[in-house]
C-alpha cells in the first residue's frame, strides 16, 4: 500500500531543488505529498535539512507515532539516514512502496515544580539544558538519582542527555558517547566547579532531579524552553513515547561514528 509522505524543510531557498526531486519522485511511485502543517496525517515525514530541522519534525509530530527520516543538507547531521550524495529520487520512491524499518530512540520527559508548587513538563529527544540566567554566577545545583543525593556543585550549566544525545551537546561538554540503542540516561555537567562533579550514566527506569538555589532556563532540543525560577526542582526520566526514526540501511553506529566526525581508524603507526 502507498503511503503519504510529509516533507518538512529547511528554509533555505537552495533546498527548494531538492523539494522539488522528492515530490515528484514521491507523486511518480503513487504516493501523496503532504506539507509540513499536515505532517501529523503522514505515515512517514522526510526531512530535508541539517539536525535542527530534525528535531523540528520530532515536535511536528510528537503524540503522533509518525516515523522521521532525514536526508542531511546541514553539517554534521547526526540524526539524518543519508546524505546529498544519496539519491533523494530512490530515497523518496523508497518511503512509498514503505521499503524501510523503523528504529525507536529513547525520549526524557523533563518537569519543573516551581517553589510555589505549579508545574510544567516538556520533553526532549536530545538533551534538556539547565543555563544560567545571570551570566556572572554559577547555578548551584543540589543533584540526586532515585531520591537520594548524590552530589551538589556550581557550575555554567547542566545537560541531561538521552543516548541519542550522547553526541550533541553533553559530547560538547565532556560527556560519553552512548550507542544509541543503549537504554540510559545522562547527566553531565559543564565547567563545574567542584571536586565531585563528573558526567553520569545511570539507568533507564532511574529519575535524575536537580534542585536549584537560582533561576535558570531550561533549554529542551534548542527548541522548547521553561522559565525555572530560584528553588525549583527539575526531575529528568525516561519518556513513555520514543521518537520513531525510520531506516534504509543496516549500517552500525560505529561506522556513522567514523563518518560524521571523520575518525582516524587505521592508527598512527600504519601511517
Amino acid at each position: 500500500m502507498n503511503q503519504a509522505i510529509a516533507i518538512v524543510r529547511h528554509d533555505r531557498a537552495d533546498v527548494d531543488v531538492q523539494v522539488e526531486v522528492a515530490a515528484h519522485a514521491i507523486e511518480e511511485a503513487g504516493g501523496t505529498v503532504l506539507d509540513e502543517e499536515h505532517a501529523a496525517q503522514a505515515d512517514v515525514v522526510l526531512v530535508l535539512g541539517g539536525d535542527g530541522t530534525m528535531l523540528r519534525a520530532t515536535e511536528v509530530v510528537r503524540g503522533a507515532n509518525i516515523p522521521v527520516i532525514g536526508v542531511n543538507l546541514g553539517h554534521v547531521g547526526f540524526l539524518a539516514e543519508a546524505e546529498p550524495s544519496d539519491d533523494l529520487a530512490t530515497i523518496a520512491s523508497r518511503l512509498v512502496t514503505g521499503d524501510y524499518t523503523v528504529e525507536r530512540r529513547m525520549a526524557i520527559e523533563v518537569t519543573v515544580i516551581a517553589p510555589d508548587d505549579s508545574v510544567e513538563t516538556s520533553w526532549a529527544l536530545n538533551e534538556c539544558a539547565i543555563l544560567k540566567l545571570d551570566r556572572a554566577r554559577m547555578i548551584d545545583v543540589n543533584f540526586a538519582v532515585d531520591g537520594h543525593a548524590v552530589s551538589s556543585f556550581g557550575c555554567d550549566t547542566l545537560v541531561f542527555a538521552t543516548p541519542t544525545g550522547s553526541t550533541a551537546y553533553a559530547f560538547s561538554g565532556g560527556g560519553p558517547i552512548v550507542w544509541p540503542d543503549v537504554e540510559a540516561l545522562l547527566a553531565v555537567p559543564i565547567a563545574a566547579h567542584a571536586l565531585f562533579a563528573r558526567p553520569m550514566v545511570v539507568g533507564p527506569d532511574s529519575v535524575m532531579a536537580a534542585e536549584l538555589t537560582d533561576g535558570a532556563e531550561l533549554s529542551l532540543d534548542g527548541r522548547r524552553t521553561i522559565i525555572a525560577p530560584a528553588g525549583s526542582v527539575v526531575t529528568v526520566e525516561r519518556s513513555p513515547q520514543p521518537v520513531l526514526l525510520a531506516r534504509l540501511t543496516d549500517t552500525p553506529f560505529s561506522a556513522r561514528l567514523v563518518a560524521k566526525f571523520n575518525l582516524p581508524v587505521e592508527g598512527w603507526r600504519r601511517r
